[in-house]
C-alpha cells in the first residue's frame, strides 16, 4: 500500500548520526574497514566486481561504472579520478547531503576506486555555492591524511594517493564532465569535443575517470557485500539503490533512498506524504529539470529506473523528482526553465547559444501578452532543431522540456496566447526584471 512505502537505507543508513561526518564516528559505524581489504586485492578484481554489480553512474547519464573504468588504457601513464560534485541540475540536492553528512564515505570510496584504476591523484569538484559541503570535505580529508588513509604508502600497502577539493564558480555547464575538466585546468568552463573521451585523454590530456558522488560512495558497499548482494536491489539493468531528491508541491520534500524500480506514486504519496491540502497532482519532472515532464496519469504508473522511464519518453537523470500540482501554470513553469538554460548556455555551439535564447524570448513573450498562436509551433520547431547538434547535452536539456510541456499541456499555451493570461490562475503573469526579454 502506498501509505506504507518505506526507504531502503543502504548508503544512507547512518546519515541520521551527527558523528558520522567525523572520522571516529565513521569508523565506529564500519568506516575504513573496506579500504585495507581493497588494498590487498588485485586492482582488476575490484573493477570486475564493480562491473558485475551493475552499478551505473548516478549523476545523470547512467553509464555502467565498471565499463567506464575498463576504457582506461593499459599503460603506465599517470591517470586521474575526478569526483563530479558540481550538482547544478535544478531540483537535485542529494550529493550535497552526502558530502555534509558522510564525507568519509565518499573519500573511502574514492581511495578504493583510485587504487582500482591505478590513480595517484584525485579531485572533488564541488559546486561553488556549497560552502558547507566544502568545509565538511576539507575537514574529513585532513582527518584521513592524519590517520594514514591518504598520502604516501597508505596502510603500508605501497599505494600512494593524494586528494584535493576544487571549488567551482557556480556554472551549470561545469557539471558536464569535459566542461568540468576544462574548468579544473584553469580554462573557460566549456565542454570539449569527444572523442577523445576523458578515459583516453582527459585532465591535462591524461587518462581520466569522472564519477558522481553517489557512484563513488557505492563502491565501498559493493566491496563489502559483493555484487550479488548489491543486485538484490533494483532490476537486472538498473541495479542497486538510488538517492532521490523530492521537491515541489509535496508535503514532505527531501532526500529518499529506495531500490531502483520503486513506484513513483509511492515516492509521492508514501514517502513524500502526498499533495498539499486541497491540491491534485498535475505533472512530475522525474529526473531533474532537463527531463521531459510526465502527466499525472503517467506518473501514477511510472517506475523509477532507467529503462522504465526511457520507455515513457523521459529519463531518470540525476534523480531529482519535481512535483507540480494543479495550481501551477505550465506556461510559467516552462518560461522559468527556459530562462535558466539560456542563462547557463556557455555559448560555444550555435544551436544552443541561439536556440536557448529564442526559447527564452518566445516563452517570455507569451507571458508578456505578446504571443501568437504561431509561436507555439515555433517553440517546437526551435527545440527540435536543437537536439543532438551540439558538443554537450545542454542544448537537449533545454529542448526536451519544450518538446514535452507543449504537446502535453498545449491547451494552456493556446489559452495564454489567446487570452493574455493563465488558464489556471486566471491572471496575467507579472514578469520580474530577471525574466524579461533581453535581461542577460
Amino acid at each position: 500500500m502506498t501509505a506504507s512505502a518505506s526507504e531502503t537505507k543502504y548508503l544512507s543508513e547512518f546519515y541520521h548520526l551527527p558523528e558520522f561526518k567525523n572520522l571516529d564516528g565513521y569508523k565506529n559505524n564500519g568506516g575504513y574497514v573496506q579500504l585495507p581489504k581493497a588494498l590487498k586485492m588485485q586492482p582488476q578484481e575490484i573493477i570486475d566486481l564493480v562491473k558485475a554489480s551493475g552499478l551505473r553512474g548516478r549523476g545523470g547519464a547512467g553509464f555502467p561504472t565498471g565499463m567506464k573504468w575498463g576504457f582506461l588504457p593499459k599503460n603506465n601513464e599517470p591517470r586521474y579520478l575526478l569526483c563530479n560534485a558540481d550538482e547544478g541540475e535544478p531540483g537535485t540536492f542529494k550529493d550535497r547531503m552526502m558530502m555534509e553528512k558522510a564525507p568519509h564515505q565518499l573519500i573511502e570510496g574514492m581511495i578504493i576506486s583510485s587504487f582500482a584504476i591505478g590513480c595517484k591523484k584525485s579531485y572533488i569538484y564541488v559546486r561553488g555555492e556549497y560552502d558547507d559541503s566544502i568545509d565538511a570535505l576539507e575537514a574529513a580529508i585532513a582527518e584521513a591524511y592524519k590517520a594514514g588513509f591518504l598520502g604516501k604508502n597508505i596502510l603500508g600497502s605501497g599505494f600512494d594517493h593524494d586528494m584535493d577539493v576544487y571549488r567551482g564558480a557556480g556554472a551549470y555547464i561545469c557539471g558536464e564532465e569535459t566542461g568540468m575538466i576544462s574548468s579544473l585546468e584553469g580554462l573557460k568552463g566549456q565542454p570539449k569535443l569527444k572523442p577523445p573521451f576523458p578515459a583516453i585523454q582527459g585532465y591535462l590530456k591524461k587518462p581520466t575517470i569522472v564519477n558522481n558522488v553517489e557512484t563513488l560512495a557505492a563502491v565501498k558497499y559493493i566491496l563489502r557485500d559483493g555484487a550479488a548482494a548489491y543486485r538484490k536491489f533494483g532490476t537486472e539493468k538498473s541495479a542497486g539503490t538510488k538517492l532521490f531528491s523530492l521537491s515541489g508541491n509535496i508535503m514532505k520534500p527531501g532526500n529518499y533512498e529506495v531500490p531502483l524500480a520503486f513506484p513513483l506514486k509511492d515516492m509521492i504519496y508514501g514517502l513524500g506524504g502526498g499533495m498539499k491540502a486541497g491540491r491534485k497532482l498535475k505533472a512530475v519532472i522525474p529526473g531533474g529539470s532537463s527531463a521531459p515532464v510526465l502527466t499525472a496519469e503517467e506518473a501514477e504508473r511510472a517506475l523509477l529506473d532507467y529503462e522504465s522511464l526511457a520507455q515513457m519518453g523521459t529519463m531518470l537523470g540525476s534523480g531529482a523528482i519535481i512535483v507540480i500540482d494543479d495550481s501551477k501554470c505550465m506556461v510559467e513553469c516552462l518560461a522559468n526553465l527556459m530562462h535558466f538554460y539560456h542563462h547557463e548556455s556557455c555559448g560555444q555551439c550555435t544551436p544552443c547559444r541561439e536556440g536557448t535564447g529564442w526559447l527564452d524570448k518566445i516563452t517570455t513573450s507569451i507571458l508578456a501578452g505578446r504571443g501568437r498562436l504561431s509561436d507555439i509551433e515555433l517553440l517546437l520547431k526551435v527545440a527540435d532543431n536543437m537536439k543532438g547538434k551540439t558538443i554537450c547535452a545542454l542544448s537537449d536539456a533545454a529542448a526536451l522540456p519544450v518538446l514535452s510541456f507543449v504537446p502535453k499541456f498545449r491547451d494552456e499555451f493556446e489559452y495564454y496566447v489567446r487570452e493574455g493570461k493563465s488558464k489556471v490562475k486566471g491572471t496575467a503573469f507579472k514578469t520580474p526584471s530577471y525574466l524579461s526579454a533581453g535581461a542577460h
